[in-house]
């Protein structure tokens, strides 16, 4: 059985379109925690398809699994 790796989508407007610094923490939208990447990526990429044509909004998958357990880093 494999080890569960969660993945957190969230997203907002950034300062700068090149950057990860959010302009309002407040405003984050936190889109859903998923149990696999393929799931998390299938979230990410509707929520960015929705504002394709916003530069200041993106949207990132955090992978949780990492930051909980980071000596799976090792595996």
């Amino acid at each position: 059985m494999s080890e569960q790796k969660l993945h957190l989508v969230m997203g907002g407007r950034v300062k700068d379109p090149q950057g990860l610094e959010f302009a309002d923490l407040s405003k984050i939208e936190l889109v859903g925690v998923y149990a696999d990447y393929a799931e998390a990526e299938e979230a990410w990429r509707d929520r960015a398809q929705r504002t394709v044509d916003d530069a200041e909004m993106k949207y990132v998958v955090v992978h949780l699994h990492r930051l909980l357990q980071p000596d799976m880093l090792k595996r």
